[in-house]
């Protein structure tokens, strides 16, 4: 089976689900992150790391309800492991920061927690809620932030109900393309 396969496998199991509290699919969700990615010009790897951020939360049961979310489920570092077996780090790292990425932006800028959906205010409370300066500066040293930086505004922006965009073929030959490169440019480019 490749890695597109297996992408695919999972994404039809859990993928029309709807993504917890928001107005659109985990399916929609990511081919929306993954079109805005690639809408900005972004490096391949990080449009994949857009497209696959939240392959974590297919991977491990989680209430379908997001009222009834009472701990993190840290998706991010479930996907970011699962997706570390597959591709490179300019691929799983931005996945695994993510999340801290969220809550990054909301202790550096101001304005950032206004933009956040409701759903996304309730998860931030779950993970830890905005950084202490001392979490920023060590965010801020990780090699992959300014990346996952980048998907945490795609992740933002993918939420819009019926925006027409490519789906899951589309990204076929990336995907294979980048995972048999198998660590391929460590960069993180983009």
């Amino acid at each position: 089976m490749t890695t597109s396969e297996e992408l695919f496998s999972i994404y039809e199991r859990g993928g029309a689900a709807a993504y917890f509290g928001e107005a659109v699919s985990m399916s929609e969700h990511g081919l929306q992150a993954a079109f805005f990615a690639r809408a900005s010009g972004a490096a391949d790897a990080l449009v994949l790391a857009a497209l696959l951020h939240d392959v974590g939360h297919l991977l491990e049961a989680v209430p379908e309800d997001i009222a009834e979310w009472k701990s993190d489920a840290h998706h991010e570092l479930i996907g970011s492991r699962w997706l570390a077996r597959r591709f490179g780090a300019d691929v799983s790292e931005p996945v695994r920061l993510h999340v801290p990425a969220k809550r990054y932006l909301c202790a550096v800028d101001a304005s950032y927690f206004d933009k956040l959906s409701a759903a996304s205010v309730h998860t931030l409370r779950l993970q830890g809620g905005p950084m202490s300066a001392a979490e920023a500066a060590a965010f801020e040293r990780e090699p992959f932030h300014r990346q996952a930086i980048r998907v945490r505004a795609w992740d933002d922006q993918g939420k819009v109900p019926q925006l027409a965009v490519p789906d899951f073929g589309h990204y076929r030959e990336l995907i294979d393309r980048l995972a048999l490169a198998g660590f391929g440019n460590s960069s993180g480019g983009g």
